[in-house]
């Protein structure tokens, strides 16, 4: 019999235009192995949770993901995600503006964006995320309730 309880996910959004389909879910699907990498060596509940890198529209029209921890990869102007959270989600980072890492810093929801000016700064934005961001945030998500299971859709 299969567990009851959904899993949680973690998720990596990228936007749905031909240059982020060629430039950032490339990025995206990097961001997710490096998340699973970091998840398989924690000792707790994360070990096993999925990441999964989806759409920015898929994202939007599917209410059932608002709740799941998420991350925007790549700017406003390709990824509507993205343009959605820039006056929402706090910035928690600005450099010489070229890159930011907007994400709200209490993480009460566990939620950022990642991008540049280009590819090359969205991928400097990325490292630094990994480096500065992503372990508060994964150590936040470990103490939230599951979420769905985007594999029953």
């Amino acid at each position: 019999m299969a567990d009851p309880t959904p899993a949680r996910l973690i998720l990596v959004v990228t936007g749905s235009t031909l240059r982020a389909e060629e430039l950032d879910r490339p990025l995206a699907y990097y961001l997710k192995s490096r998340i699973e990498a970091i998840l398989a060596d924690r000792d707790d509940g994360l070990r096993t949770v999925p990441v999964r890198v989806v759409a920015d529209f898929r994202w939007i029209h599917d209410e059932a993901l608002h709740s799941l921890p998420t991350i925007s990869v790549g700017g406003p102007g390709v990824n509507a995600l993205a343009h959605r959270w820039l006056e929402e989600v706090p910035l928690s980072l600005a450099v010489d503006e070229q890159f930011y890492i907007q994400m709200d810093p209490d993480l009460d929801e566990p939620r950022a964006s990642l991008w540049g000016m280009d590819n090359p700064t969205t991928q400097i934005a990325v490292a630094v995320f990994l480096d500065r961001f992503l372990t508060p945030l994964l150590d936040h998500v470990a103490t939230l309730a599951p979420g769905i299971d985007l594999e029953d859709d």
